[in-house]
């Protein structure tokens, strides 16, 4: 006999909560194999296809696509089993699919993710018992009747994360505080929404005596214009940015360099017929130089132990504009990289950023960040320090300018370069250092052959 057994939002990693319904590769009816990608989710770090660690056919989804997730919530169910009990199975009702759990015996990959964190033990499952049916929603009455169950909440937060959860409940007058979620711990999902909306417009039997017309909500008076959501990547990167303003006491210092060595450097390299090395490139060799000469700037603060922690290695990140909003990738262990590498790992990061197929792991644990803002055609910045790191070196674009050259007016290939950092972790005499030392190795390109 088949089981349906129910598959949940895993546990995404890197301490995110929720996830927002991209696009389903399945539908219901469908057959699936053991750690067949079954839908694309968006986190707020990165797009990524969730496997299902069970085999069988598919027979009920949960959530429309743009609907945000918490993790644990149910994905899908799907009935495993004899194939003959398979096809009753794909015809039980949603309601009834989603409250099926699987025995211990259920076959399962206990794999959660492509690509990473897919070697997780299958999470722990509750046996039905023999002859324990779950409850199933018949008609509009018993959807009604859930709702005027559901305990009433005075005191304390309505349990919902989606906000797309409480729009649909505020468009449509409902109170949130009525209703019993079927989420964990008594979340309230979209699906406790709509059924008890269902109900809502399914014609019930007039009773002998009408009850009395319920007051009209108040309409509240909200300022115009177009509400755009901060989630995903942009709700991302609201929260980081907020928070580094918020903790870091953060200071900018700037100067302007000649870097027409530095590009004549570029061109003498790329003429030997090798691979292409670019100037994001030579600008990371030589950042992660001055990081080995003033390391205080490749560090995070502890406050709650009252330390700075000075990192042993150096993951540069650099900052990527993609349709989806900003994101920055992670080159690891870029202080041990030659410039040809550091090309080769920029530009498969880049395509990956652009076609939104980085992974989590490629997002975060940077401990200093190199933003190029020069490619939007700006000179200079005062750059926000990617939390929790302790600075980020901002490079403007490079453009002829009037420069005083061995004592002689000449046009020279100029540009700003802009240090922003932590003032707990050193203080404007190592962070001039390091962005002196910077705009040495951008001037005269051999100090940094000097100095390996």
């Amino acid at each position: 006999m088949a089981q349906v057994l129910e598959f949940k939002l895993p546990d995404l990693g890197e301490g995110l909560t929720e996830a927002e319904i991209v696009r389903w590769l399945v539908q219901v009816g469908d057959v699936v194999a053991i750690d067949q990608p079954v839908v694309e989710v968006e986190t707020a770090k990165a797009m990524v296809e969730v496997p299902c660690p069970y085999g069988g056919v598919v027979t009920a989804r949960f959530g429309e696509e743009g609907t945000e997730l918490p993790v644990g919530s149910p994905l899908l169910t799907v009935a495993v089993g004899a194939p003959s009990s398979v096809s009753a199975a794909s015809s039980v009702p949603a309601a009834a699919s989603a409250s099926s759990v699987s025995s211990d015996e259920g076959e399962s990959s206990g794999n959660v993710l492509v690509g990473y964190g897919t070697s997780a033990a299958p999470a722990r499952r509750r046996r039905v018992r023999p002859g324990q049916a779950a409850p199933v929603v018949t008609s509009s009455a018993a959807a009604a009747a859930t709702r005027v169950a559901a305990p009433e909440r005075s005191d304390g937060p309505v349990p919902v994360i989606s906000p797309l959860v409480r729009r649909l409940a505020r468009e449509n007058g409902l109170d949130l505080r009525a209703l019993a979620g079927s989420g964990p711990d008594g979340l309230i999902l979209r699906s406790d929404v709509e059924q008890v909306l269902r109900a809502a417009v399914t014609p019930a039997p007039a009773p002998t005596t009408p009850p009395a017309p319920a007051p009209a909500p108040t309409p509240a008076a909200a300022p115009r214009g177009t509400r755009i959501p901060l989630r995903g990547v942009r709700g991302a990167v609201a929260d980081k940015l907020s928070r580094s303003r918020r903790e870091i006491p953060d200071a900018t210092c700037w100067v302007d360099a000649d870097a027409t060595e530095l590009m004549h450097a570029r061109v003498a390299m790329n003429a030997t017929g090798g691979p292409k090395i670019s100037l994001l490139a030579l600008l990371a060799r030589i950042c992660t130089a001055a990081l080995a000469r003033f390391p205080e700037l490749n560090s995070t603060v502890d406050m709650e132990a009252r330390e700075v922690v000075r990192l042993d290695q150096v993951h540069l990140g650099f900052a990527a504009q993609t349709e989806r909003g900003l994101v920055v990738p992670v080159v690891r262990d870029a202080h041990a990289r030659d410039a040809e590498s550091l090309s080769a790992e920029f530009a498969r990061l880049t395509e990956a950023a652009r076609t939104g197929t980085l992974t989590p792991g490629e997002l975060t644990g940077g401990t200093f960040t190199l933003n190029n803002y020069g490619v939007f055609g700006v000179d200079g910045s005062t750059p926000i320090i990617n939390h929790p790191e302790a600075a980020m070196l901002g490079v403007g674009r490079i453009i002829p300018k009037p420069w005083v050259h061995e004592g002689e007016l000449a046009v020279r290939q100029v540009v700003q370069l802009s240090l922003t950092f932590d003032h707990r972790v050193c203080d404007g005499g190592t962070a001039g250092g390091f962005l002196r030392y910077v705009a040495d190795c951008v001037e005269q390109p051999a100090v940094l052959l000097r100095t390996l």
